[in-house]
């Protein structure tokens, strides 16, 4: 069906009116971050107690960034002078687009910003209404004025400031050129000190874009310069200033068409349809062409590539390759500025910002942003010069080489001493789970497990097995089809290789075949499995494979799940290895939300477990909880609160507290309660005084499947939890089932916990 351009169109305008208008008009709200529930905390929020902080920042203006929020708070300041794809719009319409810049703050590196809206034309008003702002904020962004007035404001501002002053549409969009750049040469196999640049735009970003080219080692003399007026020459007087005639040439050329031949790199920051198809012939052979004018770039993609196949092409726009976009910079430059408390932001700390976007496109592409960017080519060459905006590591690599470049250029006035403790710490405001992880992964990297994936050719599990060799020392194992395994890692711009970094088990033709068969034959034989059906299974059943590989101490532990339901996973893991002291007993997820972890169980295994059952669930998960460093206070939940119904959850979880009882315990448990008497400490002490369990409990074990399983899913679904989990409780760690809904992230933590390990009960 062909689309309608003009239906398409309204729809979007429709859409996009709704986004802005509810269900509260803007993209931004302003939350505290203390609690404000009582007169005790309001004295100390304002008065008296607030006159505290304010004498110690009287005494040493620096502790602003302790007692206040000024350390992460960034000023986005425009007088509405050149709104990207608009132009001179005003300061109020402006707003939406300044209110969108903080929000990807915000999102991005967790920066709070605030969007500020000047009417003045004046430049020189302007920098003083900015200057004046410095006791605010620990940063200001500069965005959309126009030139040459932009260059006053940011460069009276940076005189006259103490803090970092950044002027996105130059130096933001410069330092991702200079990305895009330095990958796009790589792959071409060019040097920036060999290559002849043609630019068109001579406004702040196209200056700021040459000039950083220039630092980046690209020979003045080989820049030719062209604007609305044709050439940049010596001589010229019409539309010239300093920043021009930097880049002006000594020539009799004049126009672009002129001085196109022989160019390596196009550069335009103009309008639609500037460079055209005849000029893109006379460039070099694999010529790199940068059409970032918005909407309509300087030469489309594919018309450049009908007269030039193998052109490396990045445009401003989102629906091709190579999206120059500015939030690959902005938000991290001003998230590592901000943690040294830089004074401002130089070359130095400009230039490891490009390195480390740079560094990022050659990374293997994170699980994260392939599933944010699904049926997109993410695998370094031509096609993908710059890492994704949604690419969780960039806040973690970018902004810790820009902290770095700070200290060592002398502009940190709180210089960090461990680096790698920082960028761990920024990849945990991504990584959710990172925190909590940490002992788990500790603990993996001591013990060099194998863990076998029963669905191998799974793109999440190819991912985990890139992740695995890189933060474990585990041995991943797959079970899949060589060729198809080997195909995916190629398509999705994976690292490792079958055969060379991981085995693989070929159900369809392996070597230990017969091994497999026999095995399952001899463990199944009177369970009326006969030599034919362990031989179909052991082609067919890869978690039936996975848990033989486990059996014959082939693999130290085996993960599946990825697709199917749990109890049939779970039928033939308790078959090959249940018996004896293994059986399944619950299983425990762990939900990591804003305010903390919780634990729910049982989720999966037994749908209305006995007392005796309960308790070996309290008793295991007591255990794992511990693992992730955290002192186990469990809660046995029902709709019975201490004794007050005769329901059968509260009599089974009271006849399990109990069995618990009988034996002395070095954890915390109390029930049968409610959930809100288990989360809300002041509730439970009016309820039941004498409970031994102080504070919030941070297990909940149910006493029905439905319970457990809905609490987790409501967590993960409405209040934005992150699972780890499920994790199988009662088989000595030797078997993990995950549910179909788990990422490539989870997974990775998964690996890491049957990655330890455990006591055989656990």
């Amino acid at each position: 069906m062909t689309k309608n351009p003009k239906t398409d169109t309204q729809s979007l305008r429709d859409a996009a009116l709704h986004y802005h208008a509810y269900p509260n008009p803007g993209k931004l709200e302003i939350r505290a971050t203390k609690p404000m529930a009582n007169g005790r905390d309001l004295a100390r929020a304002y008065s008296p107690g607030v006159a505290e902080a304010c004498l110690e920042i009287k005494s040493d203006p620096a502790d602003a960034a302790k007692y206040t929020s000024r350390g992460n708070l960034v000023a986005v300041v425009t007088n509405g002078t050149a709104v990207l794809g608009l132009g001179n719009i005003g300061a109020l319409a402006s707003k939406p687009v300044m209110e969108g810049k903080a929000v990807l703050f915000k999102k991005f590196a967790s920066i709070d910003c605030f969007d500020i809206e000047v009417n003045e034309s004046d430049p020189e008003k302007l920098a003083d209404i900015v200057c004046s702002l410095e006791p605010t904020f620990g940063a200001i962004n500069l965005e959309d004025i126009k030139a040459p007035d932009c260059f006053i404001v940011e460069k009276i501002c940076r005189e006259r400031m103490n803090i970092p002053v950044f002027h996105d549409d130059q130096h933001g969009t410069a330092i991702v050129v200079g990305a895009a750049a330095k990958n796009a040469l790589h792959v071409a196999g060019k040097r920036f000190e060999d290559i002849k640049i043609v630019s068109t735009g001579g406004g702040a970003a196209g200056i700021a874009c040459l000039n950083m080219l220039v630092k980046l080692g690209v020979r003045r003399e080989n820049i030719w310069l062209c604007d609305l007026h044709g050439l940049v020459y010596e001589g010229r007087t019409e539309d010239m200033n300093p920043h021009k005639s930097a880049f002006a040439q000594k020539t009799d050329l004049r126009t672009l068409d002129d001085v196109i031949g022989g160019a390596d790199l196009f550069l335009g920051l103009s309008g639609p349809n500037v460079l055209k198809p005849e000029m893109v012939a006379k460039m070099t052979d694999r010529p790199i062409i940068f059409a970032l004018a918005n909407p309509n770039p300087e030469i489309l993609p594919d018309v450049a590539r009908e007269v030039s196949p193998d052109a490396i092409i990045a445009t401003g726009r989102s629906d091709f390759p190579n999206q120059v976009n500015n939030v690959l910079c902005f938000p991290f430059i001003f998230r590592g500025a901000l943690d040294v408390g830089a004074t401002e932001i130089n070359d130095e700390m400009q230039i490891a910002c490009v390195e480390g976007i740079a560094e990022m496109a050659r990374m293997t592409t994170s699980a994260e942003a392939a599933a944010a960017y699904q049926g997109e080519q993410l695998t370094f060459g031509a096609d993908y010069l710059i890492p994704k905006p949604f690419d969780p590591r960039l806040v973690g690599v970018v902004s810790s080489a820009v902290a770095k470049a700070a200290m060592e250029s002398g502009v940190a006035q709180r210089p960090i001493d461990d680096l790698a403790a920082y960028r761990a710490k920024l990849n945990q405001t991504v990584f959710k789970s990172a925190l909590l992880m940490k002992p788990v992964f500790e603990a993996a990297k001591a013990a060099a497990r194998r863990i076998v994936f029963t669905e191998g050719e799974d793109e999440r599990v190819l991912r985990t097995a890139q992740g695995i060799l890189e933060e474990t020392t585990e041995t991943p194992i797959l079970i899949g089809r060589p060729e198809v395994i080997e195909t995916r890692c190629e398509r999705l711009g994976l690292r490792i290789r079958p055969g060379t970094d991981f085995q693989i088990v070929n159900p369809e033709n392996d070597p230990r075949y017969y091994d497999y068969w026999t095995s399952y034959h001899r463990v199944m034989q009177r369970e009326g499995v006969t030599p034919d059906l362990a031989k179909a299974i052991m082609r067919t059943n890869t978690t039936a494979i996975g848990a033989i590989m486990v059996h014959r101490g082939e693999a130290d532990s085996m993960i599946c799940g990825t697709f199917g339901e749990y109890r049939w996973h779970m039928n033939y893991v308790n078959q090959v290895l249940g018996g004896g002291t293994y059986e399944p007993h619950g299983a425990l997820s762990l939900v990591i939300l804003e305010d903390g972890p919780l634990f729910i169980g049982d989720t999966h295994v037994r749908i209305e477990p006995t007392p005796e059952q309960i308790a070996q669930t309290v008793i295991g998960a007591a255990r794992h909880v511990r693992r992730f460093g955290l002192e186990p206070k469990i809660a046995l939940c029902s709709q019975s609160q201490f004794g007050n119904t005769s329901c059968d959850s509260g009599a089974r979880l009271r006849a399990a507290i109990q069995i618990l009882d009988e034996t002395p315990r070095d954890f915390i448990y109390e029930g049968e309660m409610n959930i809100d008497t288990a989360l809300d400490p002041e509730l439970r002490t009016r309820i039941f005084p004498n409970s031994r369990l102080e504070g919030e409990a941070n297990v909940l074990i149910f006493a029905h499947a439905d319970a457990a399983s809905g609490v987790r899913n409501i967590l993960k679904m409405r209040a934005g939890g992150l699972e780890v989990g499920p994790i199988l409780m009662g088989m000595g760690n030797r078997a993990h089932i995950v549910s179909p809904s788990i990422t490539a992230r989870g997974l990775l933590n998964m690996a890491a916990i049957a990655g330890t390990p455990v006591t055989h009960y656990s």
